[in-house]
This record gives structure tokens, C-alpha cells and sequence, in this order.
């Protein structure tokens, strides 16, 4: 699964790296967030065609982690739909609609996972990200939920939220754990966030694996563990052993 994430990019590096056309939000900004959990406000790149235009328009929104389906009755869901599993998006009531015609990407400079130490009841966080230093492009889905009990012009009438879509991890990530975010590369980005793509067989053939070696692991402080920590030294590499800590 995908539970923890950190995204620090600023805004506007944002717009320039996903080729943004339109900020869906341009009064407000997230701050630099290295332990991004589910339920938090995060940045989502989609394509939306506008009113009475001709063609979708590439945006980037604020949305909240944890999809709520427009069928729901409240969005306390969302809590346990932070995660889509890639292998059944097609078929899942809560996904089926939003692959066919609303996916999106999460931009992220890297996530966690937690692997067991042998003999110890503990697990150790490891930081996964991309090894060249990019930008990760998690493959989402996002999803509109009107709240009833709300007025028509109140703005928190709609809730627009998001899952990260998963799939098993390649083999060197998979000694931390069998499952790792779908990555989707830069020459895809186009076809995947095209909302005039319906079919869910064309988008399945979108979502392939991260390469071997596309991503690097190193181990980081259990800090991570708790969600109210945050700051730059939760991805900080924990020291090789044998090697002096510096501080």
C-alpha cells in the first residue's frame, strides 16, 4: 500500500514541471509536507474539459486524500479508500467510474514504507524515490462528492478527494513491502489524464510498472511513524552501519 508520502515541491514548480495550464486553486498554496497522510489536503494534476470548450484543459487542484464516491452517504469513506489496487479498478464499485473517465496524477517527491527487523517486533521506515532525483508521478484517481447538507453557494458544497492507485512492488522494493504507488512516466502523462479516454482497457495498458532501478531506497529515523512530525530530516538517510553519526 501507499499510506505516508512526502511532497515538498513548491507551486510554482509544480505548474512548470506538469506543463499546467490552469491553477485550480490560485489563492492558496500547500506547504512543503514530508509526511503526507490520508485525509490531508494534497496536489493533484488533471485534465478537465471547461464549459463550452472544445478540448480539456491541464489543471492542477487541491484535493483531499482518500476518495469519497459521488454515491456515498458521507464522506467518512474516504478514510478506507486511500489505496486503489491497479489489478481491479475496472471492477470495484468505488473505482470503476473514476478510472473510466476521471484519473489524475499526485506529484511526490517520494513515499514511505515500513519493513519488519528480523527478530524484533518493530518495522524500519524506509524512503523510496525516484533515483535521479525527479519528480514521482503517482497515478490517481479523484472523484466529486456534493455534500446535502449543504447550501448551493456554500464552497464546501463539493469535495473533491483522490486515491493513489497501487501495484506489486518490483523485486528489489518488494523485500520492504509487496506493494509500491503505479508511476506513471512523462511520455504517458497526457493519455492518462485525457478524459475523453473511457476505455478501461486502453488506460489499464497505461498503468505498467516502474523499471528496475527507476527508484532507490534508503532507511530513515522511526520519527516518520508518528503523523504529527514533519520536516526535512524525515527523509534524511538513517547512517550506514559502522559509519559515525554527524550532528
Amino acid at each position: 500500500m501507499c499510506g505516508r508520502y512526502a511532497s515538498a515541491r513548491k507551486k510554482h514548480e509544480l505548474l512548470e514541471e506538469f506543463q499546467i495550464e490552469q491553477d485550480g486553486d490560485p489563492e492558496k498554496e500547500l506547504g512543503a509536507d514530508y509526511n503526507v497522510a490520508p485525509t490531508k489536503n494534497v496536489y493533484a494534476v488533471l485534465s478537465r474539459v471547461p464549459h463550452e470548450a472544445e478540448r480539456a484543459v491541464r489543471q492542477l487542484r487541491i484535493v483531499k486524500w482518500g476518495l469519497v464516491p459521488a454515491w456515498a452517504k458521507d464522506p467518512s469513506i474516504g478514510s478506507r479508500l486511500i489505496n486503489a489496487r491497479a489489478e481491479t479498478l475496472a471492477e470495484k464499485p468505488s473505482y470503476r467510474r473514476a478510472f473510466a473517465k476521471r484519473r489524475c496524477l499526485l506529484p511526490a517527491d517520494g513515499y514511505f514504507e515500513w519493513m519488519p527487523v528480523e527478530g524484533e517486533k518493530k518495522k524500519q521506515p524506509y524512503f523510496i524515490h525516484p533515483a535521479d532525483g525527479g519528480v514521482l508521478a503517482m497515478a490517481g484517481l479523484y472523484e466529486f462528492w456534493k455534500d446535502p447538507s449543504r447550501a448551493d453557494d456554500d464552497p464546501l458544497k463539493w469535495l473533491v478527494s483522490c486515491t493513489v492507485i497501487t501495484t506489486d512492488a518490483e523485486d528489489h522494493l518488494g523485500r520492504i513491502h509487496d506493494r509500491m504507488p503505479m508511476m506513471i512516466e512523462r511520455d504517458r502523462w497526457a493519455e492518462w489524464l485525457d478524459p475523453k479516454l473511457t476505455d478501461t482497457g486502453r488506460a489499464s495498458e497505461l498503468l505498467v510498472p516502474a523499471e528496475s532501478g527507476r527508484l532507490t531506497a534508503y532507511a530513515v529515523a522511526t520519527e516518520v511513524n508518528n503523523v504529527r512530525n514533519n520536516g526535512p530530516d524525515l527523509i534524511k538517510p538513517l547512517p550506514e552501519a559502522g559509519e559515525p553519526a554527524l550532528f
